[in-house]
């Protein structure tokens, strides 16, 4: 029932954007700031020359790409998080600079506190930024909403609509990736 009222509700506000309201899209734009905002940050691991950039042309991208955004598809939060998600990728494969310090990377700690990581190494930040942005889609999900959104394996079962064993063994998978991600980055350097 929330799922429809919330369909409902972006589908007429979508179209009022669309008919030029500005109202609307203000409304679009305030919900769903902080959110993603907090995402950008969590995929930038903290590094925050980087974070204000993206956040900023994500919400640009937003605006020029806005009727492409369909309600039925997913919700606005979610729209603009991909569109984050896509640049945070060009922007990594662009770079490719990545560097390493010669130190072991302690994956949970630096994906469930990024802005600490990021401060204590930011070569570091950005090792895992970049091992972040490669990962595949459903890994990088299960693992915002685990770390990012602090869900309990429980509700992120819910929402997948899998079972917890089979959650956490995607939770198991997806750190592998990243660690593998991450080291693969340090062989790169040396």
């Amino acid at each position: 029932m929330a799922h429809d009222e919330n369909y409902l509700r972006e589908s007429v506000l979508h179209r009022a954007v669309l008919s030029g309201d500005e109202q609307a899209w203000r409304t679009l734009y305030e919900e769903s700031f902080d959110a993603v905002s907090r995402y950008v940050q969590w995929r930038c691991a903290g590094m925050t020359h980087l974070i204000e950039e993206v956040v900023q042309e994500t919400w640009l991208t937003a605006v020029r790409w806005i009727r492409s955004f369909d309600p039925a598809r997913g919700n606005f939060p979610t729209w603009v998080r991909g569109i984050a998600a896509n640049l945070l990728r060009n922007q990594f494969r662009k770079s490719r600079s990545e560097t390493n310090s010669g130190q072991d990377i302690d994956i949970e700690t630096a994906i469930s506190h990024p802005p600490e990581a990021a401060l204590e190494n930011r070569e570091q930040a950005e090792q895992i930024a970049a091992a972040l942005a490669a990962l595949p889609g459903h890994y990088e999900q299960v693992l915002r909403a685990k770390y990012l959104d602090a869900l309990p394996v429980d509700e992120i079962a819910a929402c997948l609509r899998q079972s917890p064993k089979a959650v956490e063994s995607l939770l198991n998978r997806a750190r592998a990736a990243l660690r593998k991600e991450c080291a693969g980055r340090e062989d790169l350097t040396h």
